[in-house]
């Protein structure tokens, strides 16, 4: 729990620097921090972002898919919904 606040307060400061917007190192940071404590959809949004302002950035790509389907995975439960066509290992 501590850490959690500790790693909230680093994403706070970063978030509040004029040039977070269009600086993809600080970006990569805070994406990371996001990461860190499980906010997934906002480190999607600044991945989404660091490839906005360089589109050939590896890091941001590689990590970006693999949240993407860690938010897949955890939203689609296929003991919740009999439909088959919804299961994930059939991708």
């Amino acid at each position: 729990m501590e850490e959690r606040k500790e790693l909230q307060k680093k994403i706070d400061a970063l978030s509040k620097e004029k040039d977070i917007s269009v600086n993809s190192e600080k970006l990569h940071i805070r994406a990371e921090l996001y990461t860190r404590i499980q906010s997934q959809s906002k480190a999607i949004n600044d991945y989404i972002a660091i490839l906005k302002i360089n589109p050939e950035d590896n890091i941001a790509k590689v990590k970006l898919d693999m949240l993407r389907t860690i938010v897949k995975f955890t939203n689609t439960d296929i003991y919740a919904n009999p439909n088959t066509n919804l299961d994930p290992w059939m991708d």
